[in-house]
């Protein structure tokens, strides 16, 4: 939608734009902001009126400007002494100021420049401008009498933030400055161009702009598509570099601290990086290890800067023909030597001496006796000894370092810092004056003898030539001692003479590191040298400097002006001549004959010259001829110099001092002659300098006096060149440096200090104005702005200004158009021109332009709004009309009805109050009747009831009396009964105790035992007599029962035992008498004790009562607590629950955000081992590369056959297949004659990548095990299946029992071969068949001890023949895998191929002469025969002792382990029977029972195991029974078949059979071994997707190369196996090496590839894969290898083609990608295209050559019809979509972060419809679930991001939760490059920007920019099992594959 803007008429818009301190737009009171939403009408002026201002301003710009007067032009030329015409013309200017609110620049001294707003129109004449300020002042500007300078007009807002500073429309200084300051300051941006200059303000601040993502997207961008970066003039000069075979120069100058070394070492990383020399060359480390020394040595501390460059160099890199980094080359410029000697205040001498300093206390630095720097006279003058943050002592550890890593050794260092330490000591020599010409040494002084013991020079000769010169006459030699003054001088100069000599030494050490013997084809120069410098006192160095300034400043001019004139004459436009500003004759002062250098070395050969003399001789020549020199007033030793930049006065003293460099030759000769080694190399001469490299060699210009060359004349010629002074090194080096400069195409960057206090992005206005002038940026506008500074295709023409045409005016032609056009619109024609391409318009005139086109859509807008405004306005009149009589047409029914309604309730109300008051009365009459009866009835009731209770109350009364009555007697009889009793027992008591008492007494009397006695005397005396009249009748019984004597034994027995008890009763009686008294005493003791207890007994009572009370109290409390508890169980259950519930919750979140991260650890566990593949597909193309190119490099190769071990086995590692490693080892044979400068370079280099493909195959290993482990944690995790049962089936079993028995027939072939061999070894071959032979009685021996046996077995024999001969096809003893493991197994012992290769052959004619010696043994063959039989009966003997082995093993084993496990639970038993002793009996208890329960668990879970597996045995042995059912079946079938073959042929109607054996194909192929190479070439090498294999069965090449491998696993061949597929491996590497940058092929096979691996899944026998095949299906299964090694194998090749489809992929679509989606304007007219400058975008308009979105699409659809015709599974289709959606966001979002012009609000709705369409083509093709579209998120948001409102907090707060796929660096940096299209749109202001950084501040992601683009998904392979049955399978004849047969 467009903004809305309120309907003003007669009034249009104009340029009164302002901006603020921040950098946003503002309105001033008359001249309101135009950027908002919603625009005002603008008020006009006091003492205006409504009527078209604006418009009569258009129409008078519209008339053709009549010439002004010659005065006025000349006052306006005058205004411009340094930017050229005026830019727009003088009459445009005027008139734009005779109109008010125009806005301009007027000087200020401290902003430089300041914003203006005219309030009153300017009228020619007028001497003063009415200004209003931004700062809210009005201001009256007052004009220069003389010039009437006009001020400069400022550029719409619409313009200010451009990335090319000639995009302006007006061209000036203030411009110029606001532009840097805008996107310096608001938008963040420390690069813009200027022309063909890239302008880089230094941040003083790290960005992170400068890595290797940033690097990739400029790599192959034109310098115009990107946002300006030192990488696109980098990559700029590297594109011109390949494409015009031409050399290249970056040359970065600027200030001291300006960025200039930083900016040329990221040029350096760009070259290595694009270069494809970061991996192997490694020069920009060389190069950048050479850093901190060159700092050390040539960088100090200024006033300005901390670590400020004292030299210039230039470095060459140096590029073969490839274009790959071989070497670089250094060249330096103009060594400050004066630094060593001398510091200005707060200024420092070079680092490494402070270094050196610091260092001190290091052991090996003991001997240099240095200590604090201040000590030192060279190193204290500065007074700044210290940098704040820097660490000498660390910094001496990193120049040592670069040291050693550039080569340097430990000597050399120690002789560096000898020399170095010697400087430092040198300066401490002091002395002492013996007269006016004369001095001395003090005698031993100590700093000089230092300096001599570290220089290793005599003492007395370097003191004496110290204090004394030698002068050479003609006829002899003086001895002159000199002063004091001269002394301290010559000491000064030799210590910067030996200064620089070690300089030119370490910088030719540094250039020998970076040498490269392989041929130089080209290179690109990076000149990093000082800039243009003024200070307060300006010497010698200054103007050497500025000097070389002006050098580079002509050539920059002639560069410029060249390109300028190239464009017009290359679009064939009229060229006038520009009257630049040419410093030639500057130059001509400075170098011409008699020109300052010329004088100042002729006046340093006059004997007696000075400084004065010198600057006299130049006030004498130069004063009057040269407008250029001038003196100043108040000096005679000064002169100034009008430089191209500024003025320049240079002090005269020490100018000769300075240029000669004077050293005593006495003092260097006393040095040459040292005893230390390294000194005297300093001195030599180039030519015959031990140093590695020399200077020129080095390609290093020397600044010191060392000869340009060598000479061999006479001495006083070396002398002569030995004294060229140093103003004449320098303009020869620069000389020199500048025709190296014209030989190439330079390129420029012009380092920019935006302030002197290293602030981060804070701008000085005028310390950048003094840089812009003095780096030329000034000079590129003029010359621009000279000619035709705005520059338009006619396309872009047409399409930014289609909104001014009509529709009559466009044409088909769109240059016809576009001059059509504006020959209407400009009626001047000299402010444009039309070229063959472009449009070329003078400066100004864009503005214009942009203001019609503004004015235009401002009408047409407002035109739409009044349109639309009265359109709402009618509907909204209309729909309220309508609504008004609605309403009252419902009003006035509603008062009729309720009219109506009235009537009707007065009716019904006169009713209803009849009725109402009838019912009133009676209702009231009613209530109170009623009321009247209930009453009487409550009264009644009440005096009913009072009496009945009253009687009750009475009856109830006399039943108590009664009760209570008949208690109170009961009460008195009891009390009175119970004291009679108690009386009564008190007297009982009483009387009792005195009978006790007597009873006592009497017991105790004699008598009372005389009575005792007598009663038993009586006693005994009646039983005596008993005794008598028993032995009476005793007698007579015995009498009478004599006879009876027997029967009456037992009477007699029993009248003995009643005698007895007599006898025990009369001693129990005895010993009653005892018991009595102890009774007695008992019965005493009782009655105390039952008293006791009775007392006891109711204290007992008494405490149980009180006790019961207790308890009942304890009871009801603990009831009480009993039901809080269980009030609190149950909120403590409900808590626990609620607690569960979300523990469980918590539980599930964490496992599944462990699973997720189990994901995200698997998939970049995935995406390692996949870029460890990539990276060794990588180092094998190398390695194929390399050994190329080591092939080409032998002269002589040497005749042999290579050959691959064909032994390796399966086990190994996936890779011994591949011919490529494999042949690693014959390279080093190969490669023994290459020339002796070639060989160690390509051998290291060979042998490090040998290396690094042996570690890159362990950690692929490593990684492997590691992601197979996780894959089966993830397995396990998500299905817990059972384990699968690992009996393998009858079949199987059956091969297994075959292969045993082949392994034991084996062996004992090999001893009866060995035997065998013995005994024909001893005699003849005619002797061997003789009966009595040794291999005969061999074989007869043997026979007789098997005869038996094989009678036994004869059954069993015959039985497994019958099953041999039903399978013999498939038997082949001597292809084995069982021979093939023994063999490897010795072969694995042999180290040496040769010792193999002889083995093997042995070992075949071995075989082949044994089979034939057993033929031959005798004539008949009998012998051969019952050899058979004695085999086939070993056989079985011998397996069926195997399987009694193998089971008695077993039984074994069980045995072993149960004892195991009994002595394991033993001891378990014994440590718990132990631990269950130490505790308590409760304890022990619970624990023996929780050991028992464990015990039976465990005894359960182990049944139940037993039972699954008994269950799964009988499973198992139901299929073998059915297997074995069919198996007899089909061998009952086959020996009817056998029996009755005659039948068959008798009957000819049953040619049935034939199609029934078709129909029976196995789904294998056979070929012979020798047509492998051809089935591997016409099924792969030869194969071409778009031919033949278009109309294939998709999959086909991978089902017949399957089924090859089901044949070869039939017939048991591992050789074959193994042989097909490593053949196959190769060939498909091959193809794709050949063919890898074709789709198609690449998707073929990734197809093919993934098809053979998945039927090598699908027919492997393993149960996962198995389900779901068919019965028929799983009978092709393989039987005799597993293959599951060289699945890995074929997996990783599907992943290295996987990376090579998606780098396939990214190539075709990257370019495009970014014209497709930003470029092209899919929705017309939505954007158009702003002005941009010399340094053109392209083009955004659709032309044949351009790519738009509808290529993108068509490619996709491309892509994916090629996919799913080459039957590629749909999961992997999938991924690669996603990928390709990857590349497509990620380079689109990379592009919009690195381009201001793509982030405009109209630029995203181009990408969201893009994206839009994208997504669509994603729902066309059903792939919406294949995560392709999340992909594209970070680009959905950037647009979103686009179009969204930007202002208040609200805003910033939806940003934030909008964009969270996005990093915070991004979301900064889009709005950062916000730029509005159009004058509608709004900037970002920068309180914005910051609000989102302080909301996003505690997000953490990742703080790199751009995306990676190169990023590649891990890729799976999910099982796709094939229904494609393989006995259907036919093979086309186009093929050629005729010499397979199907099986």
């Amino acid at each position: 939608m467009l903004p809305m803007i309120v309907h003003v008429p007669n009034v249009c818009s104009s340029l009164v734009w302002t901006r603020s301190e921040a950098g946003s737009c503002q309105s001033n009171p008359n001249a309101p902001c135009q950027c908002q939403e919603s625009l005002e009408p603008l008020p006009l002026p006091p003492g205006q009126c409504m009527q078209g201002r604006w418009s009569q301003e258009i129409e008078e710009m519209e008339d053709k400007v009549t010439s002004p007067e010659k005065a006025e032009e000349a006052k306006l030329k005058a205004r411009y002494p340094h930017l050229g015409q005026k830019p727009g013309g003088s009459d445009f200017l005027r008139k734009r100021l005779q109109k008010g609110f125009a806005r301009v620049w007027i000087p200020d001294p401290e902003e430089v420049w300041k914003s203006a707003e005219l309030l009153k129109d300017y009228k020619p004449g007028d001497k003063a401008l009415l200004l209003h300020l931004e700062e809210g002042k009005d201001l009256e500007y007052h004009l220069d009498p003389k010039t009437k300078e006009l001020p400069h007009l400022r550029n719409p807002d619409i313009l200010v933030g451009e990335n090319d500073l000639t995009a302006l429309s007006y061209l000036h200084e203030p411009a110029v400055l606001h532009n840097l300051r805008v996107r310096f300051i608001d938008s963040k941006l420390i690069y813009t161009y200027c022309g063909i200059v890239l302008v880089a303000i230094n941040p003083y601040e790290q960005l992170p702009i400068y890595g290797e993502d940033i690097i990739n997207a400029y790599s192959g961008q034109n310098m115009g598509d990107m946002d300006p970066h030192i990488f696109a003039v980098a990559e700029e000069a590297y594109k011109q570099m390949a494409r015009d075979e031409r050399n290249q120069s970056i040359i970065v100058s600027g200030e001291s601290g300006a960025g200039k070394t930083v900016s040329a070492k990221y040029a350096m990383r760009y070259f290595a990086t694009v270069s494809g020399s970061a991996s192997e060359a490694n020069v920009e480390e060389k190069v950048l290890a050479s850093n901190p020394i060159m700092e050390s040595i040539g960088n100090a501390k200024t006033t300005r800067n901390d670590n400020s460059s004292r030299f210039g160099k230039y470095i060459e890199i140096g590029f073969d023909k490839r274009y790959r980094i071989i070497g670089a080359n250094m060249r330096t410029y103009l060594l400050e030597k004066s630094r060593v000697v001398f510091q200005a205040e707060e200024e420092r001498n070079y680092h490494i001496f402070y270094q050196l300093c610091a260092s001190a206390n290091i052991p090996e630095f003991k001997m240099l006796r240095l200590g604090n720097a201040n000590n030192f006279h060279y190193t204290n003058q500065g007074g700044s000894p210290v940098i704040e943050g820097v660490d000498d002592a660390k910094e001496m550890a990193h120049t040592r370092q670069a040291c050693t890593l550039l080569g340097i050794s430990e000597s050399y260092q120690m002789g560096i810092f000898r020399i170095l330490a010697g400087i430092l000591h040198l300066g401490n020599v002091g002395f002492a004056s013996r007269d006016s010409d004369s001095c001395t040494i003090p005698p031993k002084h100590e700093p000089l003898s230092i300096f001599c013991d570290l220089m290793g020079v005599d003492y007395e000769e370097m003191c004496h030539w110290l204090c004394h010169r030698k002068l050479a006459t003609a006829t002899e030699t003086y001895i002159k001692p000199i002063s004091k003054l001269q002394a301290t001088n010559a000491r000064d100069a030799l210590a910067k003479h030996i200064y620089a000599k070690l300089f030119n030494w370490i910088v030719d050490h540094v250039n020998q590191a970076l040498h490269s013997a392989v041929k130089q084809h080209s290179f690109i120069g990076v000149l990093d040298i000082y800039g243009f410098e003024t200070f307060e006192i300006n010497s010698f160095e200054q103007f050497c400097i500025n000097y070389a300034n002006e050098k580079l400043q002509q050539q920059f001019n002639m560069h410029v002006f060249k390109l300028e004139q190239e464009e017009y004459m290359k679009e064939q436009i009229p060229w006038t001549l520009i009257d630049f500003y040419d410093n030639q004759p500057c130059i001509n002062l400075i170098e011409s004959k008699l020109g300052i250098l010329d004088l100042l070395d002729e006046e340093c050969k006059m004997p007696k010259g000075s400084d004065d003399t010198w600057a006299q001789k130049l006030y004498n020549t130069h004063l009057s001829k040269c407008a250029l020199f001038e003196k100043p007033r108040l000096s005679n030793k000064a002169f100034i110099i009008q430089h191209f930049a500024d003025k320049v006065e240079y002090q005269c003293e020490g100018f000769l001092e300075k240029n000669k460099d004077t050293v005593f030759e006495e003092q260097i000769k006393v040095l040459k002659s040292s005893k230390f080694k390294m000194l005297p190399e300093l001195f030599q001469d180039d030519e015959k300098a031990i140093s590695p490299t020399s200077a020129t060699s080095s390609g290093r210009i020397p600044l010191t006096r060392t000869p340009a060359k060598p000479t061999k004349g006479r001495p006083g010629q070396m002398a002569k060149e030995h004294k060229k002074t140093v103003g004449h090194q320098f303009r020869n080096s620069l000389h020199l440096l500048m025709e190296t400069l014209n030989a190439t195409t330079p390129h420029y960057v012009r380092c920019i200090k935006p302030n002197d206090f290293k602030f981060p992005f804070t701008f000085d206005e005028k310390r950048a104005v003094q840089q812009l002038r003095a780096c030329g940026v000034l000079e590129t506008i003029r010359i621009s702005a000279a000619g035709f500074p705005s520059r338009w295709t006619y396309q872009e023409f047409f399409s930014r200004y289609r909104v001014l045409m009509k529709q009559k005016d466009v044409l088909s032609d769109r240059k016809q158009t576009c001059k059509n056009v504006l020959e209407k619109l400009i009626l001047d024609k000299d402010k444009y021109q039309f070229g063959k391409t472009k449009i070329f318009f003078r400066a100004g005139q864009v503005a214009y332009l942009e203001k019609l086109r503004a004015d235009k859509l401002r009408a047409a807008c407002i035109r739409i709004q009044k349109t639309i405004r009265g359109w709402l306005l009618r509907k909204k009149y209309l729909r309220m009309r309508r609504a008004a009589i609605t309403v009252q047409r419902y009003v006035r029914g509603y008062q009729a009805r309720c009219y109506a309604k009235f009537l009707r309730r007065t009716r019904a109300a006169t009713i209803v109050q009849k009725y109402w008051r009838m019912y009133v009365v009676r209702r009231r009459y009613k209530i109170t009747r009623a009321a009247t009866i209930v009453l009487q009835s409550y009264l009644r009731g009440y005096l009913a009831r009072n009496r009945y209770h009253k009687i009750l109350r009475e009856h109830k009364a006399v039943i108590i009396q009664k009760w209570v009555r008949g208690w109170l007697a009961r009460t008195r009889y009891k009390r009175s009964m119970h004291a009679i009793i108690y009386l009564q027992c008190c007297f009982r008591r009483m009387m009792a105790k005195r009978e006790l008492k007597k009873l006592k007494i009497e017991a105790r009397s004699v008598e009372r035992y005389k009575k005792l006695h007598i009663g038993m005397e009586n006693k005994i005396m009646q039983l005596q007599r008993k005794v008598d009249e028993q032995n009476k009748d005793y007698k007579c019984l015995m009498e009478k029962l004599t006879n009876l004597e027997g029967i009456y034994n037992s009477e007699t027995e029993k009248l003995r035992s009643d005698l007895e008890r007599l006898q025990l009763s009369e001693e129990e009686a005895k010993v009653a008498t005892g018991r009595v008294l102890s009774l007695q005493e008992e019965i005493a003791k009782l009655r105390k004790d039952l008293e006791q207890t009775q007392s006891e007994k109711k204290s007992i009572e008494e405490r149980a009562d009180k006790y019961k009370q207790e308890t009942e109290q304890l009871v009801s409390s603990l009831k009480e607590e009993n039901t809080l508890l269980k009030q609190e169980k149950e909120t403590l259950n409900h808590l626990i629950v609620e607690q569960a519930k979300e523990m469980t919750e918590t539980m599930e979140k964490k496992l599944v955000e462990e699973t997720k991260q189990l994901e995200l650890d698997l998939n970049d566990e995935r995406l390692r081992y996949q870029n460890l593949l990539n990276e060794f597909s990588r180092l094998e193309e190398r390695y194929d590369d390399l050994k190329e190119e080591m092939t080409l490099m032998v002269n002589v190769p040497k005749p042999g056959h290579k050959r691959t071990d064909s032994t390796h086995s399966s086990n190994e590692s996936e890779y011994t297949f591949s011919s490529e490693i494999a042949e690693t080892e014959d390279i080093p044979l190969r490669t023994e004659e290459p020339s002796e400068k070639k060989v160690p370079l390509d051998m290291s280099l060979f042998l490090k990548l040998q290396k690094r493909v042996t570690e890159l195959e362990q950690e692929k290993q490593v990684m492997q095990d590691e992601l197979d482990r996780k894959e089966e944690q993830m397995l396990r995790s998500k299905a817990k299946e059972e384990e699968r049962p690992q009996v393998r089936g009858a079949e199987l079993e059956y091969e297994s029992l075959k292969r045993q028995e082949l392994e034991s027939e084996n062996k004992k072939l090999k001893n009866e071969l060995n035997e065998l061999r013995k005994a024909l070894s001893e005699k003849s071959a005619p002797e061997v068949t003789a009966p009595g032979a040794p291999a005969y009685r061999v074989l007869m021996e043997q026979l007789a001890s098997v005869s038996e046996e094989l009678d036994v077995r004869k059954e069993e024999v015959l039985i497994l023949r019958s099953q041999l001969v039903s399978q013999k096809e498939a038997i082949q003893p001597k292809n084995t895998m069982t021979d093939s493991t023994i063999l490897l197994e010795d072969v694995q012992k042999m180290k040496d191929k040769g010792e193999i290769a002889q083995a093997y052959i042995g070992l075949k004619e071995t075989n082949r002469s044994s089979a034939m010696d057993f033929h031959e043994l005798n004539e008949d063959g009998e012998l051969w025969l019952v050899y058979e039989g004695l085999k086939q009966a070993n056989r079985l003997l011998e397996s069926q002792l195997q399987s009694q082995k193998r089971s008695h093993e077993n039984e074994a084993e069980a045995l072993r382990g149960e004892i195991q496990s009994l002595k394991e639970e033993n001891n378990r038993q014994q440590q718990l029977l132990a631990q269950n002793l130490q505790l308590p009996p409760e304890a022990r208890i619970e624990a023996s029972l929780q050991h028992e329960i464990t015990r039976l668990t465990n005894e359960n879970l182990d049944l139940m195991e037993q039972l699954e597996k008994q269950d799964k045995t009988v499973r198992k042995l139901k299929k073998q029974l059915k297997v074995f059912a069919k198996k007899i079946g089909e061998l009952e079938v086959g020996q009817m078949e056998n029996i009755s073959p005659g039948q068959i042929i008798d009957e000819p109607i049953r040619p049935v059979n034939i199609p029934r054996k078709e129909k029976d194909f196995q789904g294998m192929l056979e070929y012979k071994k020798e047509d492998e190479q051809k089935l591997v070439k016409n099924l792969i090498l030869e194969l071409k997707p778009r031919g033949v294999a278009v109309n294939l069965i998709p999959g086909l090449p991978a089902y017949i190369l399957f089924m090859c491998v089901r044949h070869a696993d039939y017939l048991n061949d591992d050789q074959k196996v193994r042989s097909l597929l490593t053949s196959t491996i190769n060939s498909i590497k091959k193809v794709l090496k050949k063919r890898g940058d074709d789709f198609e092929t690449v998707s073929f096979w990734l197809s093919n590839t993934c098809r053979f691996l998945h039927c090598l899944k699908q027919y492997s026998g393993e149960e996962g894969f198995m389900k779901h095949n068919t019965s028929r299906q799983n009978e092709h299964c393989l039987t005799n290898f597993d293959l599951a090694e060289y699945r890995q194998v074929l997996s990783d090749l599907a992943i290295q083609i996987y990376q090579q489809l998606v780098r396939v992929l990214e190539n075709i679509l990257q370019p495009m990608i970014v014209s497709g989606m930003l470029e092209h304007e899919t929705i017309q007219g939505v954007s158009g295209v702003k002005p941009t400058g010399l340094r053109k975008r392209t083009s955004s308009i659709a032309d044949e050559g351009t790519y738009t979105l509808d290529s993108i699409l068509r490619q996709l659809n491309s892509f994916h019809s090629v996919m799913c015709q080459h039957g590629m599974d749909p999961e992997l289709i999938k991924q690669v979509v996603k990928q390709m959606f990857y590349i497509v966001g990620a380079i689109t979002l990379n592009n919009l972060l690195l381009r201001k012009d793509m982030c405009s609000w109209s630029k995203g709705m181009q990408i969201r419809y893009n994206v839009s369409q994208l997504e669509e083509w994603l729902r066309d093709k059903n792939l919406m679930n294949s995560g392709a579209k999340e992909t594209l998120e970070p680009l959905i948001q950037a647009a979103q991001l686009l179009q969204v409102k930007k202002k208040t907090d609200d805003d910033a707060e939806a940003i934030c939760s909008m964009c969270n796929a996005l990093t915070t660096a991004q979301i900064v940096k889009v709005l950062n490059l916000y730029t509005p299209v159009n004058e509608f749109e709004e900037r970002v202001s920068v309180s914005f920007i910051r609000t989102i950084q302080m909301r996003l501040r505690d997000r953490k992601d990742s703080p790199q920019l751009l995306m990676d683009a190169k990023h590649i998904f891990p890729v799976t392979f999910p099982f796709n099992p094939s229904s494609l049955a393989l006995e259907t399978i036919q093979i086309p004849a186009s093929l050629g594959l005729g010499f397979i047969a199907r099986v």
